[in-house]
């Protein structure tokens, strides 16, 4: 098991794992939250749990992923050059500047929203005037609150395919330079922004497990570990037909080893395999209770989080 998280080709280890699942689930949660909000959910926003589940995780998960980074760093102190020097064509500072702007219209898309709750909370602690402004800005903005929701969606997609274009820049490496990787995160960025949705928005913040918004996300899920695992199917069928390097890449990932344990017990029976027949098999009382949820969500993102830490390890084994 040593080896396996220690070989000399390893360049990022599992640090860079969980700020890709976490990114991701950001990512995720802000696409299945607008959609809800546009099309699904009757009545306020942010009365409804799953957009205030979002409201914590997505800020959460882009900030946490960016700290684990600059922690990571050998020089973190530096972090900032690296936000204010920006290079056009590394994978890494265009990143940053997705990072930023993601995180900027996210900030103010949950401000708009959740404004009578950020406005009574700011009561009495900060001055009248600066109190005043912040809530004109705020209904301004909502006024245009379409094409934010729009522009923070666009955002939130480039934010879940790049978790996969960033790997797919370490062109030595065959498995991880390969152009199907970044559809890969973002069906797993919907799969795990889903789950932590339901998991938090039913757990949390109470939504009804039998409300409209709920039930989506639960339809929403099937579909997309189906469309994930189609994917995964792409992913290597491609590896090992396109001979060579890719093959012998393919092969050591889950033709036997750590790795292929990891991949095939981990990542499809506990991750896929298991929430997908769990959600088939059981009855509707069951389904909507607490604690299914709880056990099927926690499946999901356990999974999510093995596949991410999966490619990373298994994707650097083998060096063109």
């Amino acid at each position: 098991m040593t080896m396996a998280f220690h070989f000399d080709s390893l360049v990022w280890d599992w640090i860079i794992a969980v700020y890709l699942f976490l990114a991701g689930m950001s990512a995720g949660a802000v696409m299945i939250a607008i959609y809800l909000k546009r099309k699904v959910i009757v009545g306020d926003p942010a009365d409804n749990g799953i957009l205030k589940a979002t409201a914590w995780l997505a800020p959460f998960g882009i900030i946490a992923g960016l700290v684990i980074l600059i922690f990571h760093l050998t020089k973190p102190l530096e972090f900032w050059k690296i936000m204010i020097y920006f290079n056009p064509t590394s994978v890494m500072s265009m990143g940053v500047i997705l990072f930023q702007v993601y995180m900027l219209v996210l900030f103010v898309w949950i401000g708009v929203i959740f404004r009578n709750t950020i406005i009574g909370f700011l009561e009495c602690k900060i001055p009248d005037k600066w109190l005043h402004f912040i809530d004109g800005l705020l209904l301004k903005i909502g006024r245009v609150n379409h094409l934010t929701e729009l522009f923070l969606g666009l955002l939130a997609l480039m934010l879940a395919a790049y978790t996969g274009f960033l790997l797919s820049a370490l062109k030595t490496y065959p498995m991880l330079n390969n152009p199907v990787l970044p559809i890969l995160f973002l069906f797993s960025s919907l799969s795990s922004g889903a789950a932590a949705c339901l998991l938090f928005g039913v757990l949390v913040f109470k939504e009804s497990s039998t409300s409209p918004s709920v039930k989506w996300v639960h339809s929403f899920e099937r579909p997309v570990v189906m469309f994930e695992l189609f994917v995964l199917v792409t992913f290597f069928t491609g590896l090992i037909f396109s001979g060579g390097q890719n093959e012998v890449a393919a092969w050591n990932a889950i033709g036997g080893g750590f790795w292929s344990n990891w991949f095939w017990y981990g990542v499809i029976l506990i991750g896929m395999l298991l929430p997908l027949s769990l959600n088939a098999i059981a009855p509707k009382s069951m389904k909507y209770s607490g604690g299914f949820v709880f056990l099927v969500t926690t499946l999901s993102l356990v999974g999510v989080l093995m596949l991410r830490t999966f490619i990373l390890y298994a994707g650097q084994m083998t060096v063109v």
